[in-house]
Order: C-alpha cells, then sequence, then structure tokens
C-alpha cells in the first residue's frame, strides 16, 4: 500500500499513535467458517432481525419453521458471527451478528456462520459490522435482486473475501473496550426510557374506566367524591376534520408542506419523506391548513402495532395542508385528555374491531358512532391530561438523551476507524 494511502484513522489512542498503519484483512485470514450441523441436538431455532439481532423462530414468525431442515441447521456457539443473507432498510446487503448470552443455537443453514481466530476481536470486528462495512463490499457481488426465499445471492466465496480494516490485536481491544462502554451507557439509557413508557402505561390503565366500568381504578384527591364518569358515543367526544383529496400531480419540489398518512407516526410525526404543494395552494386551500399544536390522525389503516397513528402536528408541520386520507381532530373536550383517551388499549380495541373486515381499514366518523366511553368533568380531564404529559415530557427528555448518545457513537466510530477503506475485498 502506498504512503499516501496507508490506513489511519483520524483518532487514535495515544499509545498507538506510533504504531504501524492498519491492513486490510480479509474474513478468508480472521476467521474460521462454522458449518456444524445441530443433528438430534435440542437447540432453539433463531432468526436474525436486522437492527435486533437474533430472535427465536417461535417469537419472530409466530411457529418454528425449521420443519424437517432442522437437523441441517448450523450449530452456532456463544461467539460465533452469523450471517443473514436476507437484505433490509438498514443491511441492504444483509447483516451479520455476533451471538452474546445465547450459549447454543440452531440457525439456518442458508445463513453464514464463522468463528475469528486468536488475535481478532469479537468486539472490534461487531463495530465493523453495525457499521455496514461488509456491505460496502457485498453490494457489488449482488448479480439479482433477492432469490425466492428473501436471501441475496451472495456466494461463500464472495463474503469471505470482504476485507476489513484491521489494526493490531492490542489495538483492537482498546477501541472494542472503548465502544462498549457507550454501548452499556445507551442499553442504560434504552432501558430508562422503557421503563418511562411501561410506567405511563401502567398509569394509564389506572387513570380511565376498564372495560365493564365507569369510573377509573385511581383519581386524583379532589375528584373522588364527584361521581361517576357520564356515559358518551365516541362521535361525540370528538369529530374527524378530513383533508383535501390533493392530485399526487400537484406535488412539486418547493411550496407549502403537505401533510400525508405517511407523516402520520404512533404519538409522533415523521420527517422523513417530505412532501409539498404550490405555495398558492395555501391560501386556496386554507380550511384544510393545520396549526401546531393540532392532533391529526391516519384514517387509512390507522392502527399500527396495537397503537393509532395519531401525533400532534409539530413546528415542521404548522401551515401543512391535509391530505384526504388523514384527519384533524375536534372536540369540545379538553383535547390532550382525548389525545390519550385514544391511546387506551379498551379505546383502541373498540375502534380495531369498527373497521376490521375491511381492505384496507379506513377510519371514519360512521365507524366510530356507536363506541361507548366515559368521560370526566373538564377539570378532572385537564388534571389527568396534565399528569400524563408530565410523564411524556420525560419520556422525550429520555429518548432524546438516548439519541445524543447514539449520535456519539456514530461519531466517534468515524473517527475510530478509517473512512472509505473497506470498499474493495482483497
Amino acid at each position: 500500500m502506498s504512503e499516501d494511502k496507508k490506513l489511519v484513522p483520524k483518532l487514535r489512542f495515544s499509545e498507538f499513535r506510533e504504531a504501524e498503519p492498519w491492513r486490510p484483512i480479509s474474513l478468508r485470514e480472521a476467521s474460521i467458517p462454522v458449518a456444524e450441523r445441530v443433528g438430534e441436538r435440542k437447540l432453539t431455532p433463531v432468526s436474525i432481525s436486522a437492527g435486533i439481532g437474533f430472535v427465536p423462530q417461535a417469537e419472530k414468525f409466530g411457529r418454528d419453521i425449521s420443519g424437517n431442515q432442522y437437523q441441517l441447521y448450523t450449530l452456532a456457539r456463544d461467539g460465533d458471527f452469523v450471517y443473514n443473507k436476507g437484505n433490509s432498510l438498514k443491511f441492504p446487503e444483509g447483516c451479520i451478528y455476533l451471538l452474546q448470552g445465547w450459549g447454543q443455537v440452531a440457525a439456518p443453514s442458508v445463513f453464514i456462520c464463522f468463528r475469528l481466530k486468536a488475535g481478532y476481536s469479537n468486539g472490534f470486528f461487531q463495530n465493523c459490522f453495525e457499521s455496514n462495512a461488509h456491505g460496502k463490499q457485498l453490494k457489488k457481488h449482488i448479480t439479482s435482486g433477492a432469490r425466492s426465499n428473501g436471501l441475496l445471492n451472495i456466494s461463500k466465496e464472495a463474503f469471505f473475501g470482504v476485507a476489513i480494516p484491521t489494526p493490531n490485536s492490542a489495538e483492537q481491544q482498546k477501541i472494542a473496550d472503548c465502544l462498549s462502554s457507550l454501548d452499556e451507557l445507551i442499553a442504560a439509557q434504552a432501558r430508562k426510557v422503557d421503563t418511562l413508557k411501561t410506567h405511563k402505561k401502567g398509569l394509564m390503565q389506572q387513570l380511565f374506566p376498564r372495560e365493564g366500568e365507569t369510573q377509573p381504578r385511581l383519581r386524583f384527591p379532589e375528584f373522588r367524591d364527584v361521581g361517576e364518569w357520564k356515559k358518551y358515543s365516541l362521535k361525540d367526544v370528538f369529530s374527524i376534520f378530513q383533508g383535501f383529496a390533493f392530485s399526487s400531480n400537484d406535488s412539486v419540489e418547493n411550496g407549502v408542506r403537505w401533510l400525508k398518512i405517511a407523516d402520520v407516526g404512533i404519538q409522533q410525526m415523521s420527517h422523513s419523506t417530505p412532501s409539498h404543494l404550490p405555495f398558492q395552494f395555501k391560501k386556496q386551500f386554507e380550511k384544510f391548513s393545520v396549526s401546531e399544536g393540532d392532533y391529526v390522525i391516519a384514517l387509512t389503516r390507522p392502527i399500527l402495532s396495537g397503537q393509532l397513528k395519531m401525533a400532534q402536528v409539530d413546528q415542521t408541520f404548522a401551515g401543512a395542508l391535509l391530505k384526504q386520507r388523514v384527519g384533524k381532530l375536534v372536540t369540545t373536550h379538553h383535547m390532550p385528555f382525548v389525545y390519550f383517551l385514544l391511546q387506551c388499549q379498551q379505546t383502541i380495541g373498540d375502534i380495531e374491531k369498527s373497521i376490521s373486515g375491511a381492505e384496507p381499514p379506513n377510519l371514519s366518523a360512521q365507524q366510530i358512532e356507536n363506541i361507548k366511553t366515559f368521560i370526566p368533568n373538564e377539570l378532572e380531564q385537564i388534571r389527568i391530561a396534565e399528569c400524563i404529559t408530565s410523564i411524556n415530557d420525560l419520556i422525550t427528555c429520555a429518548t432524546q438523551e438516548l439519541e445524543t448518545h447514539k449520535t456519539h457513537k456514530k461519531g466517534l466510530m468515524q473517527q475510530l476507524f478509517p473512512q472509505n477503506a473497506s470498499e474493495e475485498a482483497v
């Protein structure tokens, strides 16, 4: 390798600044293929989900799909890496995960399993694979789309030709230890977020009446003697103002924001696929404009993972024009309370039943008119909404801190690893 193309990261620990440059090491050189069959052993058949890692087949698919191929599955042990050829948004050329904490598992024989040789750090290579160092090289070996089984047409020969820029073993371990400490921080923060979400879910189950009950199990002291909540039809609690049927031909590169179904997530707006309409539409279709703080709901396929796709309009979508299959919630009650009422599992379950049978399922005023619910007086609505909002604020802060940690790790990895150095296999 020429002097001007030495593999050296921007950031190097002090004890390695005078060390030799990194060099590309192929997986063929750094690892041993794992091909031992499961045979008669009784192990958990697993799959791999991008962004998650190893998942029992029974959990991912609802059943064990190994069938009569089980004995031909590969026996993978803790410390082994497994490559799933399935493409995904995060890993278009497939993902590689390190097996940890499972002991032994049965991996589908179509996966590629391998074990690093002595002198190579699992933690170091794990972070290389997390940054998709392998994908940058494998994409040129993909001769066609996914096969009928959903897997990419990548040979073992091509896979083991992937070259990873690698320092000496001591520097590998130093980098792995540094990033591992960040992973522990990220995991701890993720647990904090999950704990807050679990607390919110449990509290909401106490603050709203359960099925067959007319008042909640938990009430604030000042409302314990004011009697039961009043029964309403859901259509009398809120109405849905639908957007306009703009044509796809109306779309422009720059203009007023167009609020479409894809922009409405679960309790948050999505900014990943911006669309715009001509600026003159802002005045022409003013009544379909939304303001920051309004609440919107997806009307086609409104339920995802057991939650309604609805969110509060943020600053990005202030002044946006509503598409036909997105609705703005309108109510004479306390709007934040209604928003939280629609997050209750009882309410979501009733809505899901009312829209089932249609494809795609659509939400409209007609579908909710016979759903019954219970509402307290306005002061209690406000008190409940303030309580849940305070928890939402904690969740938001904790989530932002989690994203900060992830961003920090990503930036650090860009400094600790040579960039654009692993695009060609050896």
